[in-house]
């Protein structure tokens, strides 16, 4: 059993605070990068209510994104602003997968939006969310476990829209199943990048921040399994993390055009509060 530790203690254990910053910076940038992907369908969804769900569930991950970058904040990293929006690609610690642009092909060569993609990509990002916030309901830093609480609360709805449509578009036939088979394998390309906590994962997990990878892996597989056959598909095989790893400050070039439109407001006045 690991000692439950408080922002004031994190401070003062230079290898625990180590740890904890490495992973709240993971999980914040990816909220944050994945809230804006979904913000960028505003007005395009296939149809007014679904624009509307769509927008409230990127304010709620955009929220997560806020409640992370506050407790880096309380460690001392910077404001939260700060966090979100005045760090460079290479700071970033999201996974590729969270950055891609919507369209078929990169943002600046083909910015055709994928609605497939788009409910393959949050319907498998939820669902690692929601294991993930298990894991840290029982971490051993205590503000981190009351965030994770109010989160999964929200999830819960999330993952439940998802799999509406992932399933019925699966299951439909024709051209529905073939473009969500091809939105399938772009988010296998990139989803072990998700899955990955970086060099430090061992760290994390040795301070019971998060529980061990392997763990981690294990249940993440029973339940994708789960989800491909309940959509009358094949599983897969291994996540792959084809462009690199995130984690380790290796990115796309969606993720430049999507800092420079994310911070196009904050950078005319970094000192204002946003």
């Amino acid at each position: 059993m690991h000692q439950i530790q408080t922002a004031q203690e994190a401070i003062q254990n230079n290898d625990y605070k180590k740890a904890l910053t490495e992973l709240l910076y993971q999980l914040a940038d990816d909220d944050f990068l994945l809230a804006f992907r979904g913000s960028e369908w505003l007005g395009l969804a296939p149809h007014i209510e679904e624009d509307i769900a769509y927008s409230s569930i990127n304010q709620d991950t955009m929220g997560h994104a806020v409640m992370y970058y506050q407790l880096l904040e309380e460690l001392g990293e910077g404001s939260a602003d700060s966090l979100a929006h005045g760090r460079i690609a290479s700071e970033r610690k999201n996974a590729i997968f969270t950055e891609l642009a919507n369209g078929s092909g990169t943002y600046l060569e083909e910015p055709r939006y994928d609605w497939a993609f788009a409910v393959v990509r949050h319907y498998f990002y939820d669902i690692y969310k929601k294991l993930k916030l298990e894991s840290l309901q029982k971490s051993s830093y205590q503000p981190l476990v009351t965030a994770a609480a109010k989160m999964k609360m929200e999830l819960y709805y999330h993952i439940m829209h998802w799999k509406v449509w992932f399933n019925q578009l699966c299951l439909s036939g024709g051209e529905g199943k073939t473009r969500m088979g091809a939105a399938i394998q772009k988010a296998w390309e990139e989803i072990g990048g998700l899955l990955s906590s970086g060099p430090d994962e061992r760290l994390m997990a040795g301070f019971g921040l998060i529980e061990e990878p392997s763990a981690f892996l294990a249940r993440w597989e029973k339940e994708m399994k789960q989800v491909f056959e309940d959509a009358g598909l094949s599983y897969p095989g291994s996540p792959q993390m084809k462009q690199g790893d995130g984690r380790a400050g290796t990115h796309s070039k969606d993720l430049n055009q999507a800092l420079d439109t994310l911070n196009e407001v904050y950078a005319l006045d970094p000192q204002a509060s946003w």
